[in-house]
Order: structure tokens, then C-alpha cells, then sequence
């Protein structure tokens, strides 16, 4: 490839299949994440990143070496490494004497930060600690969050975005009911966070619609929230924005609720009652020859005898 007057030409049909995927889409690629450790880590943040990579596959690229960089104070690495594998998430663990057992959690707009929260591990339980079947590779979760937290406070705001980002998996148009089978449950609760990671059982009820159980299946995190990188609202908006083509146009008298049903208004002219066809009695027929008509009162009374 050549770069002319920071235009990059390809010279061969692989490096220009390369370009056209890279190139921005009206419907973007499912996110992919990158998971790395910094230079200094203990087994516990190893072990969870692990755990965590094992949720994200096959939208995930784990790096084993070690990494030494504060994304906080630099992120040129992490930019770095973000445009040569096309990620737009990552995962940071490190370990230090002034924050033990850290993750990062951020994502990243046109290959720049657009926002970090970081998290500590106060409590974790690896998915091989707790023994129970676990759910295939590449299922989609459904995500839970529970707290007021979540809705009131403006970093966790931020942090429930960056977590349904993270761990949304692809989209799809339709899924069948034994397809959820993975829960993941986020609770804020007296400043802290609990990741809970459960199996969705479907039992017998004795009717049409199953019984459901749910089984923990690890990994189990208590995390605590320390600093946090937010970007500014026009910039979490610019981040937000949709092309042209994919946005619905509005048709008169169709409108949908929160769940996507559909429902239409229909116009029509004044019917005539008179007119209406319905259903005939004998009691109801007219006589040959009798003039029916109304009186104040609404009943039907006998005026005249037409002479036949």
C-alpha cells in the first residue's frame, strides 16, 4: 500500500479487501474487545481477565504478554494497538500497592478513548471454582441491572452504557426461547457493584410456558469503582450519531410501543346506521301495506293502511 497525501492506495487486491473492511459501514461490525494485562498483575486480575475473555469469545483478542502502561495517564498504546487489531473495547487489569486488583473497563471512538471506568476486585470466584455446566461459546447474554444508581447517577449512567457495550454481543433480528440460557446480572448497591453470571434452566410447569431456575455458573465479581474517565457530552453525542440511511422515516397514523408492536390508525367516512345489514328476525319484518314510523318516544307505531 501507498500513502499519498495521507490517502492510502492499495497496490494489491488483498491489501484493498483489507481497506474496504476497515472502511466505515452503514451497519458496523459486531465490537470486538481487547483483553491485556499490565506489567505488573496478580492472579487474581489474571484469572478474571481469563474469565471474562471466556464471556466475550469469539468478539474478544486476549494478549498474554504484559503491557507496560497507564491508560489513565497515557493512552497512546492502547490507541496503538486498537487501530492494528480493529477493537473499539478493552480491558485493562493491573495490580499495585495504591490500587490492588484493578480492572478498565473503556471503549474507544474513531481509534481515540472515549471513556474508562475503572474497577476494583474486592471479591472474585473463578467460573472453575463454582461446578456446574456452562453455556456454549458465543452465546448471547441477557443483561440485568438492578439500582437506583444505575438511572440517578451520572457515572453509573456511563458505566451501565459501557457494560451493555461490552458484553452485548452481536444483533440479531430474532431468538428463539431455549437461546436464553445466559444471564448476567449487574447490581449497584452502597457504592459498590456485583457481577453475577447465571445459567437460564428452562423446567417442566404442566403448561405451555416452562418454568424457569436459575444456576450460578461463575465468574462472580464484587467491584468497587474508583476513577472514571467520562467524555464531555458533545462528544458522547458525535459518538452517538447514526447515518441518514439508517434512520426510520416516520409514516403518518403508524406508531410502535416499547416493544415493538406495530399499530396503525385507519380513517374512514361516516358510516350511514340506517343502512347497516343486520341480522333479520321475523318479529322485526315489515309488514305489505303498513306504514311503520316513530314517535317521541322512540316506538315503532301503526299510522296508516294503504288501501291496496
Amino acid at each position: 500500500m501507498t500513502q499519498l497525501d495521507g490517502v492510502v492506495k492499495p497496490k494489491t487486491k488483498r491489501s484493498k479487501r483489507f481497506l474496504e473492511s476497515r472502511a466505515p459501514k452503514l451497519t458496523e461490525d459486531v465490537k470486538t474487545a481487547m483483553i491485556m494485562k499490565g506489567g505488573n498483575t496478580s492472579q487474581t486480575v489474571t484469572q478474571a481477565l481469563k474469565d471474562i475473555y471466556a464471556l466475550k469469545k469469539p468478539n474478544a483478542v486476549l494478549y498474554k504478554k504484559k503491557n507496560i502502561t497507564r491508560p489513565f495517564e497515557d493512552s497512546t498504546s492502547l490507541e496503538f494497538f486498537s487501530k492494528k487489531t480493529d477493537c473499539s473495547l478493552f480491558l485493562f487489569g493491573s495490580h499495585n500497592k495504591k490500587r490492588p486488583n484493578n480492572l478498565i473497563f473503556g471503549r474507544l471512538f474513531d481509534f481515540h478513548v472515549l471513556d474508562m471506568v475503572e474497577l476494583g476486585i474486592e471479591k472474585f470466584v473463578s467460573l472453575s471454582d463454582i461446578k456446574a455446566s456452562k453455556c456454549p461459546e458465543g452465546t448471547k447474554p441477557m443483561l440485568v441491572f438492578a439500582g437506583e444508581a444505575f438511572d440517578t447517577d451520572n457515572e453509573h449512567k456511563r458505566l451501565k452504557s459501557l457494560l451493555i457495550d461490552f458484553f452485548r454481543g452481536p444483533t440479531v433480528p430474532a431468538v428463539r426461547l431455549a437461546g436464553l440460557e445466559h444471564v448476567l446480572h449487574f447490581t449497584a448497591l452502597e457504592g459498590k457493584i456485583y457481577l453475577r453470571s447465571y445459567r437460564c434452566l428452562l423446567k417442566k410447569s404442566g403448561c405451555r410456558t416452562p418454568r424457569i431456575e436459575l444456576e450460578e455458573i461463575g465468574p462472580s465479581l464484587d467491584l468497587v469503582l474508583r476513577r472514571t474517565h467520562l467524555a464531555s457530552d458533545d462528544l458522547f453525542k458525535l459518538a452517538h450519531r447514526q447515518p441518514k440511511a439508517l434512520k426510520v422515516k416516520k409514516k403518518k397514523n403508524i406508531s410502535r410501543d416499547v416493544f415493538g408492536t406495530k399499530f396503525g390508525r385507519v380513517h374512514m367516512q361516516k358510516q350511514d346506521l340506517s343502512k347497516l345489514q343486520t341480522r333479520k328476525m321475523k318479529g322485526l319484518r315489515k309488514r305489505r301495506g303498513v306504514v311503520v314510523s316513530e314517535d317521541q318516544d322512540g316506538q315503532a307505531a301503526k299510522v296508516a293502511k294503504v288501501d291496496g
